[in-house]
């Protein structure tokens, strides 16, 4: 049997007539007379006799019945879960982030979205710049959200926004709480290493060394969360993403803009070959938006 026969002699045995069936399926009755022979020819036996404007199903039918059921409600089953898909009511976003998104973007993206997406499913992994590329051209993500990320071939990039590096200094160092600092007034400062940390990391290496400045620290560190850490215990100064400067906010520490400011992109990337799902281009859009937000508050 066709699944079109399976439908139209499901509906006709439930309801019991060509009319009814008719309008279970929002189909023609002729239309409906027409699959049902159909079927039956090609099943070689009866599955209804009429009596008196009636279908009654004959012991074939019955016999048939409960197979048909089981493959019936696999195909409703299947028709409902394509329904979700469109309406990206259900999957997984897979998605690798650099661990600064993690502070505070990502999270109200995610909580946001789940306001309206209760069934999807989130698989979020924290990953350096590189080692988030590398997990997208290994296929263990769909979806990496990145800084300022190189373009890599065969990866299609989508931009959400920008941001700024910024200084994150001890207040008791500038009580003068400014919000903007040259390059030379923060060298005369103790800086934190971060300068491994990708391309944020380079691109103030390369602010600060213009000119032929000589920079080193006596504390180097990979995250941008231990640094912050080490700032409020009023160490040194830091460089960091406005991001995780703004979700580390305390009394303690001060945030301020290079001068002149120093911006980056914040970047969406998946395989060229893997086209992102309904889902995923939806929860990119609540990325961009609480972006946007935290762009407007600045």
């Amino acid at each position: 049997m066709r699944l079109r026969h399976i439908e139209v002699f499901h509906a006709i045995y439930t309801s019991g007539s060509i009319t009814n069936a008719a309008n279970l399926l929002c189909v023609s009755q002729p239309s409906v007379s027409k699959v049902l022979a159909h079927a039956e020819m090609q099943l070689g036996f009866k599955l209804f006799d009429r009596n008196k404007g009636k279908l009654i199903p004959t012991s074939e039918a019955h016999l048939l019945f409960s197979e048909v059921d089981k493959a019936y409600k696999q195909l409703f089953s299947i028709k409902k879960l394509s329904e979700n898909i469109k309406h990206s009511e259900h999957g997984t976003i897979n998605i690798a982030i650099t661990p600064a998104l993690g502070f505070d973007l990502i999270p109200r993206a995610v909580a946001n979205f789940r306001q309206t997406h209760p069934n999807i499913q989130f698989q979020i992994q924290t990953l350096h710049n590189e080692e988030a590329a590398q997990a997208l051209l290994e296929h263990r993500c769909d979806l990496a959200i990145l800084f300022e990320s190189p373009s890599i071939p065969q990866v299609s990039e989508i931009e959400l926004g920008s941001s700024e590096i910024v200084v994150v200094y001890p207040t008791a160092v500038f009580p003068d709480l400014p919000t903007t600092i040259e390059t030379t007034r923060l060298l005369e400062q103790e800086l934190i290493g971060i300068w491994n940390s990708g391309p944020l990391g380079e691109m103030v290496f390369n602010r600060l060394n213009r000119g032929g400045a000589t920079i080193s620290s006596a504390i180097n560190v990979d995250t941008y969360y231990i640094a912050t850490g080490l700032v409020q215990q009023g160490i040194g100064c830091c460089t960091i993403d406005l991001l995780t400067a703004q979700a580390n906010r305390c009394d303690k520490v001060g945030i301020a803009s290079f001068c002149p400011p120093l911006p980056f992109h914040i970047k969406a990337l998946h395989m060229e070959s893997r086209p992102l799902s309904r889902a995923c281009l939806e929860f990119l859009q609540f990325t961009e938006k609480e972006l946007a937000i935290r762009s407007e508050a600045t």
